[in-house]
């Protein structure tokens, strides 16, 4: 269990340490004025609590992310607690951190509109539709799931649970944030914390054992099929780094108080979720008695993680333990589902420069959304999931190079966010090559070779572009 308690304090000292190095990075200014102060609307535009607003930015960016996804990563081995840790310290909390400051620097604007003003007009209008299509497809995948669970525990038309939570997802969309989102979230995002440090109570003082970093040997009986580089980097996708995250930061970037809260809201939200992952995957190693026994038992289940979850929780934890997985498999998925839709009515409201206040104009932006979700529903969801893990991380680079082009007219700091642009990039070229839902390579020197290939053209062209950054923007 070593391992796991040094990954923990990495995990916690990195707030205190790195996160106060990139307040510095950032220059953070208690007396600037915040988007929820100049641009108040009481719909999107609204000061909250800053710790409410940590929980609901938790939940948001969290959802099923930190439990199904560190499962499904366990199986590679302990090699699992690396990537969480390290990735969540220097890439996935500094992306959070840094994009969050950039969109409340910006008045809250969506992602696309912030990275067009960085990386150009042309990457933002491709963004634009990238990251709506990427908000859509998690809509779908956090519809599906929870209303499969919910036919399962019930016995009621899976279709009867789709139109009930897609009637939730129109009214929690449409709704002033602080009506909803602002009193519900929260509470939700306390549990998420107390069902992961139960769970972790249970791993420390039950007489589980979790195994130790001892080799980086890949544990999936296919291997072969999915190597660790790039396939655990795009597996564990929210307990480490998360394209998905920025998209949800415009949300709490408009009802934050004061610059100061960003490091507890951006970057410790981050944090506390990759402490969730980090617990998550101890707990499915050591239930299962280590990666080869979470193997065997997921793939007699249909490697199904949320059989998994269910499993765990209502053996080690009970009573408490049932309706806490009831949360994690049901209500976290449907509390991302319904924030993915309003962050895409946020961008195409920005997009298209239609006012939010009116309720009217909040429905001709939402109903298109919900008619295209509702017609995706009925895609294999093996399809949509797969395609979705990839378009995330993908996401997550041209954050990245957004903020590498920031830093650079901050003339800031450069680094912290350069090394993790190119290492992110190089993972999703790569898993072009290597995995069978594109290329098909497989873990060759070539399919690698390639990846680095286009991972060194992408940067030179990233870098090149940035270079002749003036500051005032690009037209093109």
């Amino acid at each position: 269990m070593i391992t796991f308690f040094v990954c923990l304090s990495l995990l916690v000292a990195a707030y205190f340490f790195y996160g106060r190095y990139l307040d510095k990075v950032c220059r953070i200014d208690p007396a600037a004025r915040v988007p929820s102060e100049k641009l108040y609307d009481g719909v999107d535009y609204m000061s909250m609590p800053r710790w409410r607003v940590f929980l609901i930015q938790l939940l948001n960016i969290a959802g099923i992310g930190p439990i199904f996804g560190a499962v499904m990563g366990a199986c590679f081995g302990p090699v699992a607690f690396l990537w969480i840790t390290f990735g969540g310290i220097f890439l996935g909390a500094m992306h959070d951190y840094i994009s969050g400051v950039i969109i409340l620097r910006h008045d809250g604007k969506s992602l696309p509109e912030v990275v067009a003003i960085y990386l150009g007009s042309g990457v933002g209008r491709v963004l634009r539709w990238f990251s709506l299509v990427l908000l859509i497809l998690v809509g779908v995948v956090f519809l599906r799931s929870p209303a499969a669970i919910l036919s399962d525990m019930t016995g009621m038309s899976m279709y009867l649970w789709l139109g009930v939570i897609v009637v939730y997802y129109f009214v929690a969309t449409l709704m002033p944030i602080d009506k909803i989102i602002g009193r519900a979230y929260p509470v939700f995002g306390a549990a998420l914390i107390i069902m992961a440090l139960a769970l972790a109570g249970v791993v420390i003082f039950g007489g589980y054992e979790v195994p130790e970093m001892t080799t980086l040997h890949n544990f999936r009986p296919d291997a072969a099929a999915m190597p660790i580089i790039p396939t655990l980097f795009i597996t564990i996708a929210c307990g480490a780094i998360s394209g998905f995250h920025a998209t949800q930061s415009p949300l709490m970037a408009r009802c934050m108080g004061n610059e100061r809260e960003c490091r507890s809201v951006f970057y410790g939200a981050m944090i506390s979720e990759s402490i969730i992952a980090l617990i998550w995957a101890a707990v499915a190693m050591a239930f299962f008695h280590g990666a080869d026994g979470l193997n065997a038992a997921l793939a007699a289940h249909g490697n199904d993680a949320g059989w998994a979850v269910t499993e765990i929780s209502h053996t080690t934890l009970g009573m408490v333990g049932g309706v806490l997985a009831v949360l994690g498999v049901v209500v976290a998925p449907i509390t991302s589902g319904d924030t993915a839709f309003r962050s895409a009515r946020l961008i195409v409201s920005d997009m298209f420069g239609i006012d939010q206040r009116s309720v009217v104009k909040r429905l001709w932006v939402c109903v298109p959304l919900f008619a295209i979700g509702i017609v995706m529903t009925f895609i294999d969801f093996d399809v949509i999931w797969r395609y979705f893990a990839w378009s995330n991380q993908a996401l997550s680079v041209i954050t990245l190079w957004m903020i590498v082009a920031w830093l650079r007219r901050m003339r800031r700091g450069l680094w912290v966010a350069l090394l993790p642009a190119v290492f992110m990039t190089f993972v999703c070229t790569s898993f072009v090559f290597v995995s069978p839902q594109f290329v098909g390579m497989g873990a060759t020197t070539a399919a690698y070779a390639a990846g680095a290939a286009v991972t060194l053209a992408i940067s030179i062209l990233m870098i090149n572009r940035i270079r002749h950054d003036n500051g005032s923007g690009f037209d093109a």
